[in-house]
């Protein structure tokens, strides 16, 4: 299928994403939850491989596809592996029909000014073309909010919109995270403000541009209605940040077009020790509970 089959997917079809980019900071905890302690493995080597295994075993399982997973975003190191043979990119959208994506961001920088933007990212324009002969449609990259400063939250924008700006001339559709943390003392003020920097951004952008967003599901539904809107908005996706799944899927629920992309929401109960039964069933569930939050609204 051809690079608009993707997007007319991705910006039309009812579902939502996986986000399966864990990174080398996240995998210990992610691999924790799963059931597989640090002591399990010793180095990188051995930890990416055992995390690669359980996101194989997440694409290849039956409920996993381009009918309710409409896309799936990765970790470099699993966009570079294989799935039955085939690259990780490739199998999602060629035999599952999900869309993948790329995480690009190397991690945040120390809170300054209540946010902490992105570290740079170096050789990304290398790592860009590498997605792009992989098949991946878009990007990813993530930055947080915790405190409703407009100055700091003014920098998050700029960054995300500037990295973008890099992204969109290699054909890629960045999907820009600047995350407000559910901690966040004054978390409503922080969401309004941000929408704000958001809206002048994408005001900005010309014509031929568009991106899509990740965004901390609001406290006030609908909140992000004109982002939703936007004609350089492919489409806003929700990120979990911290919720357990029933919570951030009634909160999801109110908001009208918002769609999911959630990774700890989404397999907070599997476990390396299920049988395959127990695991596909498990992440049916899983998989249902999100995409009907992500279609049926309140």
């Amino acid at each position: 299928m051809s690079a608009p089959s993707m997007k007319t997917h991705i910006a039309q079809a009812a579902g939502f994403l996986a986000a399966l980019d864990q990174s080398g900071g996240s995998t210990p905890g992610a691999l924790r939850l799963y059931g597989i302690p640090e002591s399990a493995y010793r180095g990188e080597a051995e930890m990416f491989a055992l995390m690669h295994a359980m996101r194989v075993r997440v694409m290849t399982a039956p409920a996993f596809t381009g009918d309710k997973v409409i896309g799936a975003i990765l970790f470099e190191r699993t966009m570079d592996g294989e799935v039955q043979g085939k690259p990780a990119p490739s199998y999602l959208w060629e035999d599952r029909g999900c869309v993948p994506f790329l995480k690009v961001d190397k991690g945040l920088e120390a809170e300054s000014d209540g946010v902490s933007l992105m570290k740079p990212i170096p050789e990304l324009d290398a790592l860009l073309d590498r997605a792009v002969k992989r098949n991946v449609f878009g990007t990813k990259m993530r930055s947080t909010i915790n405190l409703p400063s407009a100055s700091g939250i003014a920098a998050i924008a700029r960054q995300q919109f500037e990295i973008a700006a890099r992204i969109g001339t290699h054909g890629l559709i960045p999907i820009l995270e600047p995350e407000v943390l559910i901690t966040s003392p004054d978390k409503p003020k922080a969401e309004a403000l941000l929408r704000d920097a958001l809206v002048r951004h994408l005001d900005a952008l010309p014509p031929d541009r568009q991106v899509m967003l990740k965004l901390t599901i609001p406290d006030v539904a609908d909140l992000y209605e004109e982002l939703i809107a936007h004609e350089r908005v492919v489409r806003v996706v929700a990120l979990s940040g911290g919720y357990h799944r029933a919570d951030a899927c009634q909160r999801l629920a109110r908001n009208h077009a918002m769609i999911a992309s959630f990774s700890r929401a989404l397999l907070e109960e599997l476990r390396v020790s299920m049988s395959d039964a127990a695991f596909n069933a498990a992440l049916a569930q899983a998989i249902e509970e999100i995409y009907t939050a992500s279609t049926v609204k309140v």
